[in-house]
């Protein structure tokens, strides 16, 4: 890269002080959004009926966890992606391998099929406010959380076979 005929650091001894002062601000304003970002809160996972609570996950506005199950019908996975919003949970992207009951077979407006190279079918450009996201923990197989920074729960450990397992995102009071 050719100088432009900018003084060396000798020559100008406070281009580092600036440099210092500019890299110090923005170590400063990452640090601010990382411990007072707005937006974050918790992922509870809740008995529907009874309201006791299985666990707390930390979250912010725009995370992603999924949920992933083997289908009762068709035998083969199905993982459900869903993204956290400042009024909610909505569904935004579904992965599946197979046709079957309760799997999507017609697209709406905004929504794309894709093909990924394990032949799996991708459902994007989902965007359903879950009001009531409800799973029932599989007695055959698991369903299996996975949050944003990839750590996998299962729900038949965490809640037990046959259990129904609500998903809200209560905001922090402070933000």
């Amino acid at each position: 890269m050719k100088n432009r005929g900018l003084p060396s650091n000798k020559q100008c001894p406070r281009r580092n002080f600036f440099a210092a002062a500019a890299l110090i601000a923005v170590i400063t304003v990452n640090a601010a959004a990382v411990f007072c970002s707005p937006g974050t809160g918790l992922l509870v996972l809740e008995d529907p009926k009874e309201k006791t609570s299985y666990a707390e996950y930390e979250m912010a506005v725009g995370d992603v966890f999924s949920i992933t199950f083997v289908h009762s019908v068709n035998k083969s996975p199905v993982t459900d992606f869903f993204e956290v919003r400042e009024d909610g949970i909505y569904g935004v992207k579904s992965v599946y391998y197979n046709f079957g009951a309760g799997v999507t077979t017609t697209l709406e407006e905004g929504q794309t099929l894709t093909y990924g190279e394990d032949g799996s079918m991708i459902i994007s450009g989902l965007d359903v406010k879950m009001n009531d996201l409800i799973y029932r923990v599989g007695t055959v197989s698991d369903h299996v959380l996975t949050l944003p920074d990839s750590t996998e729960v299962s729900l038949r450990d965490l809640c037990g076979r046959n259990a129904r397992v609500g998903f809200t995102f209560r905001a922090d009071e402070e933000g």
